[in-house]
Formats: structure tokens, C-alpha cells, sequence
């Protein structure tokens, strides 16, 4: 009986534990949060002749470097120049109000999110809804932040802002302040000691001249760069609707975030070259309304304002069709209806700028942490689609890397700090670096150098080459609330492989993804003769000046190369017709060996000469690419 009445209590216990988990998961989705005031932004009333650091751009990454500055003792001058009434850019005029979350390698088992760098973002974070937000708390938040700080003179609607420029050096400019075309028409040269570009497309920089590459250039593909998105509106979300969404096929919810409908793709667009559906991202508002990121439009430049008002045109007219398409094919969807679009669109990818630093997927990869490291990443390398018929992909997921202060600081331009996505970043780093709370980390730390230099006389790049004083801008950092070590984990399974070096250069060249569980790299897969051929037409994409043949001549007359094992002798055959013609027709593996272009080690690391791996494939490209090629991913 004992036994019984032991095993009825261990049941009642799982019973009681089982109704205690549902209820705290089903309060988990329901959203208790009130619909604010939108409170009215107003500038200062007098603006001063010359500040301590100008702080260019509203947007997240704006506000935290303007804050950070006056925080730390500076007179700020913070400017919009896009006509907005409201703080926050993207996040609130662009009504992305879903966050890419910088989640750290350690998390709490009590279920609240650890992130990684903390500092302003959290205190910001701490003040909205979640990982989704109501645009209009998060709208009041960074006003009230910027409100409560007496060192900041915001300044709202001018017409215009570009660089006052002096020419320092023969390739050497700086940055002294800007000229501003004020809301009344009026001009005024505002002096500064540092000047903060968080402009979406990095605007103050490529005005003052400093270096860049535009979209996938660097990755050759120098026409194409992510989609935009136009975010839009559904109303009428009661919480019966909501709860239903985690019940359609790959599909979850918490309070305030949804995420799946991977069918909803299918969408037939209206004008399938310029506009599709994705997966739904979905952000809750506090008024039974959601926003969805979920539209991609094609063939857009974003540093010209017509084609970006026209692609604003595009999202407007297609967007009814997509909700009247969501509401007829998805049951959850059926009595929801369209409530407009967002007035400024979500830009992905413009400007790459070149600085001290140059982040790449080495650093991903290997985990990197950096000396002058003043925020991290853990963001998915997630690479949206570039047109209709890329499927785009996450490129891997990395656990946590170090973002170089070295980054934020342009070549051949003193006097600037670049806060945000158009950082020094290669573009395919940058589709995890890119996300917010990465930029508000770096504008952050941009406001603490702004101290820095002025403190000590000196300019950004000089304290980018400074140990100590990188040293005390990490400290001084540490001080204020950000979390700047690295954490523990185990490295990356793949850091192991025989083949981890040359894997950097395979996926640094688009020849390999290992998706969100890093395990599409397949390293030790049989590679084939077809799949070599695209992997060297890459490697001529990126270095097409060495690799001048035509690398499908090396698979000529075969019968279906995708099925063929690549073995050792087609692979050097097919290396060969991709440096030279002439060469695929005579040049051997001996030939190789003996030129330098392939390592012996390399060969011997080769388990089966007639069938190889993609690890061992890739090892023979990286050889060619170093020996021959002169070029070297680490």
C-alpha cells in the first residue's frame, strides 16, 4: 500500500508540475501591456555654435552614442535629418519592431534572457515589451532617455547635414563639424571636437570621403545586395487569434513575438521581379494590431531617394493583396484586416565601409575575441535574399565574436566614428553584425572614445593604435554596465576538422554554409565534379584576376558530373582549366607539386585519392588560392 500511495504522490506531483508549466506557458502568451501616449519630440530651442561631439542619425544606434557622450561628461549635439517626428528610426518609423537578440552562450536557467553586451541596450530593453515591442513604447523610451540627459541638445527635421571638412594630410581629411541646413532654411556651421555618423547608409562618412564597398561587392557580386523590406500592418489581433498561430505547422509564439508560416511563401506576387513573401516575422502591439517583416523588394538602390520611393509604392500596393492573401489561405489569419504600411523602408545592406579593421567570417568562425573589442555578436550570419531567384540563407551560426573598435574607424578620415551597420564590416559578417543591439553596443562605445580623445588631444585613429587607452575605454565601459568578456564554451566542432583552414576560405568565397546548426559545412561528405566546378566559378567571382580559364572545359563530354565522385586527378584538372586554358589541357598534380601551388601535406591528408571529401576539396582550393593566387582567408 505504501508503494501505491508513493508512486499516486510522484503522479499528483508530475500532474501539479504539468499544470503549473501550462499555466505559466499560457500566461507567457498573453500580452498585458498598455498602449502609451505617443509623447511630442521637441527640439532645443537655441543651438550652440560648437559642441563637444555631434551625433548624426535618430536611429537606435544614434541615440546610444549621444547618450553615451553626455553621460560621459560631453556636450552633445544629436541631429535627424530625415524629417521624422519621433526618435528611434527603424525601430519606430520603420516599424521593425521585432529585435535580432544578441543571446549569450550562457544562459539562466530561470528562463530570462541573457544577452550578450548589456549596457544602454539593456536599459532600453528593460523598458519595452520583449523581443517584440510596441513601436510606440520604444518611441517614448528613447525619448525619455535622451530627455533626462541635460548635456544633449537634440535637434529635429533639418533639411540637410554634410561634413566641414579640412584637409589634413594628401590622403587625410578631417572631420571638424557639420553644416546644417536647419528646418527654417537657414544655414549654420556647427563646430565639434568628434562627430558620431549613425545615419542608416553611413551618409556623413561617404560625404566626407572615407572608403567603401557598396552591397556584395566584396563578395563579387557588385550589382546585387539584400532585399528591403516595407513592413505592414494587421488589425483585430485578440488573444484567441494570437494563441492560434502556435498551433499551424512550424510555426511558435510568446507574448509578444510570432514566428513561422514558412508556406506563406507561396504568395503569387503581383510583379514577381520587383516584390515576394517570405516567412512571417511577426511583432505584437499593445492594440490588438501586429507588424510583420515579411515583404522582400528587389532592385532597389537605397542611396537614391527615387528608387527608394518608388519601392515604397511597390510595398504599398502590394502589401493589401499579401494580407488579403494571408487572411483567405491561413484560417488564423481569416479575420484579421490590413491597417497600412510603415512610411520608411527596412534597408538591409548599403554601404560597407573600409576601416582600420576589416571584420570577416574568419572572426565568426573562430569565435574571436579582440584586444580592442568594445561589443560582441551571436546574431545568425542571416543573408536575406539579393533577388527573385536566390533563395538566401544563414550562412552559419556563430557563438559569440568580438566587434573591434577598429572597426568604427574610417580610412583616410580623422574626426568621425561610425556607429552601426555600415561599419567595417565584409558583407558577409555583416549579415550578423548588422542586427541593432550591435549598433547600440558600438554607439555606446563610440561615445566613451569621444571622451577619449578629447580628454587626451587626439584623434580616433590614434586611440584605435593605443593599448592603453583602448585599454581604458574597455574599462571605462565595464564601468558603465557593459559586459565585455567573452563566454565559456567549448569550441566549434569544425575548428577541429583536418579541414578547419580551409573551410574559412570556403565560406568566406560562398562555397559553403553550414545553415543555423552549423552542420551543412558536411566536411566529411563525398564531394562531386559538378559541385567542384561551382565552388572554382566562386573562387573566380572573388578572384577572377588570377583564374582566367574556363573551369566547365574541365568536366567537357562527362556524363553527369553530379553524380561522378570528384576524384584527385579531375580536381587538379579542373584547379588547372580554372587558372588557364592551357593549362587544364597538360598541367598534372606532379605539376602542381612541383610549381608550389599544392602541399604535399595537403595530398597526404587525402584519405581516398578516387573519391574525395568537400574538406579535402576545399583544402586543394585554398592551397591554389594562397601559392598561386597569393590570398589568404585567417
Amino acid at each position: 500500500m505504501k508503494k501505491i500511495i508513493i508512486i499516486s504522490s510522484a503522479i499528483l506531483l508530475i500532474v501539479i508540475a504539468a499544470a503549473v508549466g501550462y499555466f505559466f506557458k499560457s500566461k507567457d502568451t498573453v500580452n498585458t501591456n498598455k498602449k502609451q501616449q505617443l509623447e511630442t519630440v521637441i527640439s532645443a530651442k537655441e543651438i550652440a555654435d560648437s559642441y563637444d561631439v555631434i551625433v548624426a542619425g535618430t536611429d537606435p544606434e544614434g541615440v546610444t552614442s549621444a547618450v553615451s557622450a553626455a553621460r560621459n561628461g560631453l556636450k552633445v549635439l544629436l541631429v535627424d535629418g530625415r524629417n521624422r517626428d519621433i526618435l528611434g528610426g527603424l525601430m519606430t518609423i520603420g516599424e521593425l519592431n521585432s529585435l535580432d537578440p544578441l543571446y549569450s552562450p550562457e544562459q539562466s536557467l530561470t528562463g530570462k534572457h541573457n544577452f550578450l553586451n548589456k549596457g544602454l541596450f539593456q536599459e532600453w530593453y528593460d523598458q519595452i515589451e520583449g523581443t517584440s515591442f510596441d513601436t510606440t513604447t520604444a518611441a517614448n523610451v528613447f525619448y525619455k532617455m535622451v530627455k533626462e540627459e541635460e548635456n544633449i541638445d537634440l535637434l529635429m527635421k533639418v533639411q540637410s547635414m554634410e561634413p566641414i571638412l579640412e584637409q589634413t594630410s594628401s590622403d587625410t581629411t578631417l572631420v571638424k563639424g557639420l553644416k546644417i541646413v536647419m528646418a527654417d532654411g537657414t544655414t549654420r556651421d556647427i563646430a565639434a571636437h568628434a562627430v558620431i555618423d549613425a545615419t542608416q547608409d553611413g551618409d556623413i562618412a561617404a560625404a566626407a570621403g572615407a572608403p567603401f564597398t557598396v552591397g556584395r561587392e566584396d563578395a563579387g557580386d557588385p550589382q546585387a545586395q539584400m532585399a528591403v523590406t516595407l513592413v505592414f500592418q494587421m488589425n483585430g489581433v485578440t488573444q484567441e487569434i494570437w494563441e492560434s498561430f502556435a498551433h499551424h505547422k512550424q510555426t511558435g509564439i510568446d507574448s509578444m513575438s510570432a514566428w513561422g508560416f514558412p508556406d506563406a511563401k507561396d504568395y503569387v506576387s503581383s510583379n514577381p521581379e520587383r516584390v515576394s513573401l517570405r516567412g512571417l516575422n511577426i511583432g505584437r502591439q499593445n492594440d490588438e494590431t501586429m507588424l510583420i517583416n515579411a515583404m522582400h523588394i528587389y532592385n532597389v538602390d537605397p542611396l537614391d531617394p527615387q528608387s527608394v520611393a518608388e519601392a515604397i509604392e511597390i510595398g504599398k500596393a502590394e502589401a493589401p493583396r499579401i494580407v488579403e492573401y494571408l487572411t483567405s489561405t491561413f484560417k488564423e489569419f481569416k479575420d484579421l484586416t490590413f491597417g497600412g504600411t510603415a512610411s520608411e523602408l527596412y534597408v538591409r545592406e548599403t554601404r560597407h565601409f573600409i576601416g582600420e579593421y576589416r571584420l570577416t567570417m574568419a572572426d565568426l568562425l573562430d569565435s574571436r575575441d579582440h584586444w580592442d573589442a568594445i561589443a560582441y555578436g551571436s546574431y545568425d550570419v542571416d543573408i536575406q535574399k539579393t533577388s527573385p531567384s536566390d533563395n538566401g540563407m544563414i550562412v552559419m551560426s556563430p557563438y559569440q565574436f568580438g566587434i573591434p573598435f577598429r572597426t568604427m574607424v574610417p580610412k583616410q578620415v580623422d574626426g568621425l566614428l561610425i556607429a552601426g551597420k555600415t561599419a567595417s564590416y565584409d558583407t558577409l559578417p555583416h549579415g550578423s553584425a548588422r542586427v541593432m543591439p550591435v549598433g547600440m553596443a558600438t554607439g555606446q562605445a563610440a561615445g566613451v572614445a569621444a571622451k577619449l580623445i578629447i580628454d587626451n588631444g587626439m584623434t580616433f585613429r590614434e586611440l584605435s593604435k593605443s593599448e592603453e587607452l583602448i585599454g581604458t575605454l574597455r574599462s571605462t565601459l565595464t564601468e558603465q554596465g557593459v559586459d565585455l568578456k567573452m563566454a565559456k564554451f567549448d569550441p566549434p566542432y569544425y575548428t577541429k576538422h583536418k579541414a578547419y583552414k580551409a573551410l574559412i576560405a570556403a565560406v568566406s568565397m560562398g562555397m559553403s554554409a553550414g545553415f543555423t546548426d552549423n552542420k551543412g559545412f558536411d566536411l566529411d561528405g563525398a564531394s562531386n565534379a559538378q559541385r567542384y566546378v561551382y565552388n572554382l566559378l566562386r573562387l573566380k567571382k572573388m578572384h577572377g584576376e588570377h583564374f582566367t580559364g574556363e573551369t566547365s572545359a574541365a568536366i567537357a563530354g562527362m556524363a553527369d558530373p553530379s553524380k561522378t565522385p570528384l576524384t584527385l586527378d579531375q580536381a587538379v584538372k579542373t584547379l588547372a582549366y580554372t587558372i588557364d586554358n592551357e593549362l587544364g589541357k597538360t598541367l598534372t598534380l606532379d605539376g602542381m607539386l612541383e610549381r608550389g601551388w599544392i602541399t604535399q601535406d595537403t595530398i597526404d591528408s587525402i584519405d581516398n585519392t578516387e573519391s574525395l571529401t568537400n574538406g579535402e576539396a576545399f583544402m586543394l582550393i585554398r592551397d591554389v588560392l594562397e601559392y598561386y593566387g597569393n590570398y589568404v582567408y585567417e
